[in-house]
């Protein structure tokens, strides 16, 4: 394997750790003191984001690049627990329209909050001076990734 290639494989290596404990950290956070998960926490604030707009169900799946399964588990537990509101569209029956409610915008925010300052704990210890470009590199690593991306389904297409 020529250096180069064990170079960007050991970047890619380093940014899966370190993306893998922040996960995890933040996760754990959460679920200490809020009794929730990272998978609920990003649903509400794709919705958050959202502001009065409501989304679908295949809004939030593709956002949050998941299943529709799981975003139905999702959005019948956070109804439930009434922080959700979910109503058919009023075009197709078939397509549920989720919003945020009073109080899950309220909660959202409160999470939000000290979310926030969690990920400022964990990056105390980050120079600054650096992050300007890092965060250069990383939108060429995400540029790079789509890109690989459409190359490999424009090859399954004329497969």
């Amino acid at each position: 394997m020529a250096e180069t290639n064990r170079d960007i494989l050991r970047l890619w290596l380093r940014l899966l750790s370190s993306t893998n404990f922040i996960e995890y950290e933040l996760q754990q956070r959460l679920r200490e003191k809020f009794g929730i998960s990272l998978a609920r926490f990003d649903f509400l604030a794709q919705l958050y984001r959202a502001g009065d707009d409501d989304l679908t169900m295949t809004d939030l799946s593709q956002r949050l690049m998941v299943t529709g399964g799981n975003i139905t588990g999702l959005t019948d537990r956070l109804t439930k627990e009434g922080y959700v509101q979910r109503r058919p569209d009023a075009d197709d029956r078939r397509v549920q329209r989720i919003r945020l409610t009073d109080q899950g915008r309220a909660f959202f925010e409160e999470v939000a909050e000290i979310h926030g300052q969690w990920v400022s704990e964990i990056f105390a210890h980050v120079e600054t001076a650096g992050t300007e470009g890092l965060m250069g590199m990383l939108g060429q690593i995400k540029s790079s990734a789509e890109h690989a991306a459409k190359e490999r389904t424009a090859k399954k297409e004329t497969s």
